[in-house]
C-alpha cells in the first residue's frame, strides 16, 4: 500500500515538474520560449541579441518622452489665423537635439566633406560646394552688415551661435551625413571597424608615403552608409574589406570556417537616423507641458516654452531678465544697455537662455528652426491623430534583373553631376534615378552619394489591396475639398487647392500657371527668431519658406526616433 501512494506521490510530482518546464523556459534567456532550442549557441544556430538592455542616447540628443497634448493652441490669435486650429495630437517618445545646430558643428561637416569631396581638381567638388551656407543672408540694401557676411560661419567668436543661411535641403543632407558618422563611431568602439578609419586626409593619403593611411583611406566614390553596411557590408568595403574590419568581425561566425562577422539590425548598436524633427515632435518638445501635469492630466495652458505669461523672468537672482532672444521692438533688438537686454542683437550662443522642462535650449527665440513638414494650413486630424506628420514618400530599395540590390556607382553619379554643372538650365540629368538636382535658385543639391543604395518610389502592385496607404507621394493626401480648388483648366480633377506648379529655374515669370504660394516644396518654419516679436515666441505659431531658400534667422536641430516601448517608471503624482 506504502509503496502504491510512494509511486502515486512520485508521478504527481513529476507531471507537475513536466507541466512547469512547458509553460517556463528553463535555461533562461538562451533558450527559446516558441521552440525550446537554443538561441546564441556557440556551435551554431539562431544568434540573438537577448541582452537588449534599450536604446542609448546619441551624441547631442535629449531624451523627449511622448504622450498626448493639442497641437496649434495659439495663446494669443490676434492675426486670427485660421490655419492654428487646434488638435488633439499623440506623440511617441523621440530624442531632439539639445540645442540648435551651431557655426562648429556645421564646419565639422563641411571639412569632412572638403576632405573627402573637396578637393579643386576632383569632379565630386561640387558635393561640397551644395553643402556651403548661404552668407550672403546677412545683406541688407539699407544695413551695414559685411562683417557678419564674411565672419558669421567661420570665425571662433561665433563657433557657438547656431549656423544660419542653411536651406531645408542642406539641413537634412547634415542629418544624414552625421547618422553616417555616428554609426561609424560606433561600430569602431565595438570593435567591428578598425579605429581612426575617418581622420585621416584623403588627399595626403594618396601620395603614398604612409601605406597605413592608404589602408585606411576614405574612398570618395564609396564612403560608409549604415544601410549598405546592414544589408551588404563586402560590397560596402569591397576586396580591401580586410583593411577596414576589426577584431570583433574577424571572429568567426559560429558554425562558419573562414567567416566574418559583422553587427546587424539584431544587435541592437546602431542608432536610427538623425532627422528633422517633425512639427507635432517639435510643438510637444517646446511646450514641455510636464510641468504642468497634475495625476494624468495638464493644469493650465502655457504660452511659451517657459511658465509665465510674459517674457521676463520673475526669478530672484534673475528677475527682469530676458528668456529669449527675440526683437522687443522696431529698432530693439536687444534692448537698452544694462540688466533688461536680452544678451544679444544678432543671434546668441546656444545656452545663453535657461532650458525649458525637457532640457532643450532657445525653443523659442534666437532662430526659427526648419522641420521636416511640408506645410498646408489645414492639419487633418481626422486622418491621422497619431505622431502626424505631413511629407510621407514611400520608397523601397531597387532590384535588378539578376535579383541584386542596386548600388550607386560612381561613374553614373559623376556623369549626372557633370550634365547639371555644364547646362545651367537643366533640372535633373535623368528622369528615372535622379542622385543631384537644380533647386529653382540656381543651385545644385546633392540627393544621395556614391555606393548608397538606389531607391524608388512604391508602385501600384505595392499597395494593392493596402487599407493603410494608396500612393507613394503623400505629400497632397487631402489637399482640400473639391469646392476650394483653385486650377487655370476647366474641369481639372486632379487639381488641388494649395498645391502650386514648383519654381523652376530661371522662369521669368514665377506667378505664370499659380495658383498659390504654397506647394510640395514648402516646408514649416517653427518658433520665433532674433528678428521676431514676441507674437512669434508661441510654439504653436507656424510659418512656411520654399526648401531651397535660405535666411538670417533660420536654423535647425535634429532628432530621432525611440526604439521601443515608453519608459515604465511611473512619475510622482501632484
Amino acid at each position: 500500500m506504502k509503496k502504491t501512494q510512494r509511486l502515486i506521490v512520485a508521478l504527481l510530482l513529476s507531471s507537475s515538474v513536466a507541466f512547469v518546464g512547458c509553460n517556463r523556459s528553463s535555461g533562461g534567456s538562451n533558450v527559446s520560449r516558441a521552440t525550446g532550442w537554443s538561441i546564441n549557441n556557440k556551435k551554431g544556430g539562431f544568434q540573438y541579441n537577448t541582452k537588449y538592455k534599450g536604446q542609448q542616447t546619441a551624441p547631442g540628443l535629449v531624451f523627449i518622452e511622448g504622450g498626448s497634448f493639442t497641437k496649434g493652441r495659439v495663446q494669443d490669435d490676434i492675426m486670427h489665423d485660421w490655419n492654428n486650429t487646434p488638435t488633439q495630437q499623440n506623440v511617441q517618445s523621440f530624442y531632439m537635439d539639445e540645442t540648435e545646430v551651431t557655426n562648429l558643428m556645421y564646419l565639422e561637416y563641411l571639412d569632412w566633406l572638403k576632405r573627402v569631396f573637396g578637393a579643386p581638381d576632383s569632379p565630386y567638388r561640387l558635393i561640397y560646394e551644395a553643402a556651403l551656407p548661404d552668407t550672403l543672408v546677412w545683406r541688407s540694401s539699407l544695413g551695414f552688415n559685411e562683417d557678419m557676411v564674411k565672419n558669421y560661419l567661420r570665425h571662433p567668436a561665433f563657433q557657438n551661435n547656431p549656423v544660419v543661411g542653411v536651406s531645408w535641403n542642406q539641413a537634412v543632407n547634415f542629418a544624414k551625413w552625421r547618422t553616417e558618422r555616428v554609426n561609424e563611431k560606433v561600430l569602431e568602439r565595438e570593435g567591428y571597424l578598425k579605429r581612426d578609419i575617418t581622420v585621416v586626409d584623403s588627399v595626403s593619403s594618396e601620395s603614398g608615403k604612409d601605406k597605413k593611411d592608404i589602408n585606411r583611406l576614405i574612398r570618395p566614390e564609396s564612403t560608409f552608409n549604415t544601410e549598405l553596411y546592414l544589408t551588404q557590408p563586402r560590397t560596402l568595403f569591397g576586396d580591401s574589406i580586410i583593411n577596414y574590419i576589426g577584431k570583433n568581425s574577424e571572429r568567426q561566425t559560429p558554425g562558419k570556417k573562414d567567416s566574418l562577422s559583422f553587427a546587424g539590425r539584431e544587435s541592437g548598436i546602431l542608432f536610427p537616423e538623425y532627422r528633422l524633427p517633425t512639427e507635432t515632435e517639435w510643438e510637444y518638445a517646446a511646450l514641455a507641458l510636464n510641468e504642468l501635469r497634475e495625476y494624468n492630466l495638464y493644469r493650465g495652458k502655457k504660452k511659451y516654452p517657459w511658465d509665465g505669461e510674459y517674457t521676463r523672468s520673475n526669478n530672484k537672482r534673475t528677475q527682469g531678465d530676458q528668456l529669449a532672444n527675440f526683437k522687443q521692438g522696431k529698432g530693439d533688438y536687444s534692448g537698452i544697455q544694462g540688466w533688461s537686454s536680452d544678451g544679444a542683437d544678432i543671434t546668441a550662443p546656444v545656452m545663453s537662455y535657461p532650458p525649458n522642462d525637457f532640457g532643450l535650449y532657445d525653443m523659442s527665440g534666437n532662430v526659427t528652426e526648419w522641420v521636416a513638414d511640408v506645410y498646408r494650413p489645414i492639419i487633418d486630424d481626422e486622418a491621422n491623430d497619431f505622431n502626424y506628420y505631413r511629407g510621407n514618400v514611400f520608397q523601397k530599395t531597387q532590384i535588378n534583373e539578376e535579383g541584386k540590390t542596386v548600388i550607386i556607382e560612381s561613374d553614373e553619379f559623376l556623369s549626372q553631376l557633370e550634365a547639371l554643372n555644364n547646362d545651367p538650365t537643366l533640372e535633373k540629368a535623368n528622369d528615372s534615378v535622379t542622385y543631384a538636382e537644380r533647386l529653382p535658385n540656381g543651385k545644385i543639391n546633392v540627393l544621395n552619394f556614391p555606393g548608397e543604395i538606389v531607391t524608388e518610389n512604391v508602385d501600384k502592385e505595392d499597395t494593392s489591396l493596402r487599407t493603410n496607404y494608396f500612393t507613394a507621394d503623400n505629400r497632397d493626401y487631402r489637399d482640400g475639398d473639391p469646392g476650394s480648388k483653385r486650377s487655370d483648366k476647366k474641369d481639372d480633377d486632379d487639381a488641388k487647392m494649395y498645391n502650386a506648379p514648383d519654381f523652376k529655374p530661371n522662369q521669368k515669370d514665377e506667378s505664370e500657371g499659380k495658383t498659390s504660394l504654397i506647394s510640395n516644396k514648402v516646408r514649416v518654419i517653427k518658433g520665433g527668431s532674433w528678428r521676431d516679436r514676441a507674437f512669434w515666441l508661441d510654439p504653436a505659431q507656424r510659418r512656411f519658406l520654399p526648401e531651397f531658400m535660405a535666411t538670417d534667422y533660420i536654423g535647425f536641430r535634429c532628432a530621432m526616433s525611440y526604439l521601443g516601448q515608453k519608459p515604465q517608471k511611473k512619475k510622482p503624482r501632484g
